[in-house]
């Protein structure tokens, strides 16, 4: 399987995370509304961010999908970042709205005991969303794709928001009424969080930001190649779900250009076998001499 039939298998989870999404969206908010709960209304809204951020997640998965061209010689492999990044502005303007709605009423004292039927539906909210997340988590460490393993985490997220929802309508049921619009701050607070962790990653990633432990793995690997000598320099950057790499070698300086190749090969062939790099660049250079040898 090439990384374009990984990219195409991904899509499943995109899927599977739309479909739940808009049942448990559709669910909640009509039951928030319906026997008066802020926190279940918040988590609705809550699945309502996730299910444009899972389609931007969808809509990127399938631009990526399209081969190089004259304007994008690399591919369109950093379409999905794109397009969580605009995900992450629509996930925070919801979670900001929920945050003023849920705080006038706390502050208002406009407070009312919601039915527990809504507790039943954010605990079975919370079992679906946990098995959305196994299988998307599943899938994603077996395609190696980076867009769709996010995803996963972020509905585990919904599946705990979920539970705290229900602990704030449970606890509302015995005397504290104002327990409900808390745990819809909370849910607003969580919603916020996922937002900025999705908009930082993106970012970072645009502007080819690369993990320092990561990089140290990958020249860790370059260093045990047989024929390196040392490593003067080496680069890394995030493209979608890939990760493109720069290296200069120095090696024996008596080695023939055939040699030098076979050395370039393997360093390819190691760095996409153990860590699934989808292109790497080696320069090699004659390792110079010390000065007075």
């Amino acid at each position: 399987m090439n990384q374009y039939d990984e990219i195409k298998q991904g899509e499943k989870g995109a899927w599977v995370s739309i479909g739940a999404y808009l049942a448990l969206t559709a669910l909640k908010l009509g039951a928030g509304y319906w026997y008066i709960s802020g926190a279940l209304v918040a988590d609705g809204f809550n699945n309502l961010t996730d299910i444009v951020a899972s389609v931007a997640v969808l809509i990127g998965l399938r631009i990526s999908q399209k081969p190089p061209d004259k304007d994008h010689p690399y591919g369109h492999f950093r379409a999905e970042t794109i397009a969580a990044l605009v995900a992450s502005f629509i996930m925070a303007s919801v979670g900001l709205q929920v945050l003023i709605t849920a705080g006038q009423s706390l502050f208002e004292g406009h407070e009312e005991t919601p039915n527990l039927i809504t507790a039943w539906v954010a605990l079975f909210s919370a079992v679906c969303m946990g098995a959305v997340y196994m299988y998307n988590s599943r899938l994603a460490k077996r395609i190696n794709n980076m867009a769709l393993l996010a995803a996963s985490k972020d509905n585990l997220s919904d599946a705990l928001v979920s539970i705290g929802a229900a602990v704030g309508i449970i606890a509302s049921q015995f005397g504290m009424p104002w327990m409900d619009p808390v745990a819809a701050i909370a849910v607003g607070l969580i919603i916020c969080k996922t937002a900025w962790g999705i908009f930082y990653s993106s970012t970072h990633a645009l502007t080819d930001g690369f993990d320092e432990k990561e990089l140290h793995t990958l020249r860790t690997t370059i260093a045990r190649t047989k024929g390196v000598q040392t490593i003067k320099d080496i680069k890394a950057r995030i493209h979608g779900s890939n990760v493109l790499v720069d290296v200069i070698v120095q090696v024996d300086p008596e080695l023939t250009l055939i040699e030098s190749h076979r050395i370039c090969d393997e360093i390819e062939h190691r760095l996409g076998r153990k860590h699934n790099i989808l292109s790497v660049h080696v320069h090699v250079e004659p390792l110079e001499s010390p000065i007075g040898n």
